[in-house]
């Protein structure tokens, strides 16, 4: 589930309790969490509802004016059917600590090694991870079509591979590209994989 990061601090600080989606099939369940703007988002219950039903409270509790703010937003598909899905805050993303975490023993760097000789392996394109690594190194904060157009491929797979980097914390991303987090520019400086 996609969130804004004003929607995403908002469940954080417990001023966002809601969020609206109308969805072909319900897209989450109760009790799945998920990372959205520095923070895990919990779902703690989802509901369908009727879009006419929605107050103004609700809309607060969405973060959003008004009920016909709400209703605007829905897909406009109406044979979907509307969710209403009630937020908790499941504390920070734990991949901030992780790139910030540049103190790495022998151990953590074999198990990276590990996991991006698994990436690269299960890749139908070829191994992508060192390369991809040292691209956003030479290339910080420059925008992802770029970086995908560098190495020859489409930018939505390229940036499928980049969040695969910045699950492990090797990775930092920004409104506009990445960089190597503290913990990638460490592994970098002392991994044999080059």
């Amino acid at each position: 589930m996609l969130l804004p990061p004003k929607v995403s601090a908002g469940v954080a600080d417990g001023s966002i309790t809601l969020a609206f989606r109308r969805w072909r099939a319900q897209d989450v369940k109760p009790g799945a969490t998920f990372k959205s703007g520095g923070h895990v988002i919990r779902v703690d219950k989802v509901s369908v509802v009727d879009p006419a039903k929605i107050t103004d409270a609700d809309a607060r509790r969405a973060g959003l004016k008004d009920a016909a703010d709400v209703r605007k937003r829905l897909a406009p598909d109406e044979s979907w059917k509307t969710y209403k899905v009630t937020l908790g805050y499941a504390g920070p993303d734990p991949r901030i600590a992780l790139r910030e975490s540049a103190e790495l023993t022998d151990a953590d760097v074999a198990a990276i090694d590990t996991r991006l000789e698994r990436l690269d392996k299960a890749s139908s394109h070829g191994a992508w991870t060192m390369r991809t690594l040292e691209l956003i190194r030479q290339n910080p904060q420059r925008r992802a079509p770029d970086l995908a157009a560098i190495e020859g491929r489409e930018t939505a797979p390229f940036k499928i591979d980049v969040r695969k980097l910045k699950g492990m914390g090797l990775t930092v991303s920004f409104p506009v590209g990445y960089e190597i987090s503290a913990r990638g520019l460490t592994y970098l400086q002392r991994t044999k994989r080059r």
